[in-house]
């Protein structure tokens, strides 16, 4: 493996410098910065990534990943960390699919079966057209916790009420 050549502009230096001696960003921000500063050949002092990894006490991979994004992706990505991408949404049936859903888990089930399964109400939602494929695990947390509520805020079927006391207590 070719280790990447680390070699700063004054820009570049003048702008980690006063970042590492303030100290005031994210850890992992420092961390970088330090790396890059360490690693810089333009100064004539050639450091090898066992003596950042000893000097720093961070991993050998970590010092050859700096190394290597700053070669090939540029400063900022070297120094900062990348976005994580945005998570897919939890819920995978909305609207008209859920209400599909619900209504055919409440509807009398197949011949020859006391009640629906996952797998059935799956295989049903396929043959009915809303869906081209869905899962189990969807079919269920779809049947766990519908989006919609009828007429209360709270979760449940059925609303708490508070049950008298029968410890006969002192009352002052």
């Amino acid at each position: 493996m070719d280790k990447y050549r680390v070699t700063l502009t004054a820009e570049e230096r003048a702008e980690l410098e006063p970042l590492v001696s303030c100290g005031r960003a994210a850890a992992r921000t420092l961390t970088h910065a330090r790396i890059l500063l360490l690693a810089d050949d333009s100064r004539g002092e050639d450091r090898g990534d066992e003596q950042i990894v000893d000097a720093l006490g961070t991993g050998l991979r970590t010092v050859a990943r700096v190394r290597r994004q700053l070669v090939t992706e540029g400063f900022d990505t070297a120094l900062h960390r990348r976005r994580q991408p945005p998570r897919p949404d939890t819920i995978k049936i909305k609207g008209d699919v859920e209400q599909r859903l619900v209504e055919l888990a409440c509807s009398d089930p197949p011949k020859g079966r006391c009640h629906w399964t996952l797998p059935l109400l799956a295989d049903e939602l396929v043959v009915l057209g809303p869906v081209d494929r869905i899962g189990l695990e969807t079919v269920r947390l779809a049947l766990k916790k519908p989006t919609s509520s009828r007429g209360s805020s709270s979760p449940g079927a059925s609303r708490r009420t508070r049950t008298p006391s029968t410890s006969g207590g002192w009352r002052t």
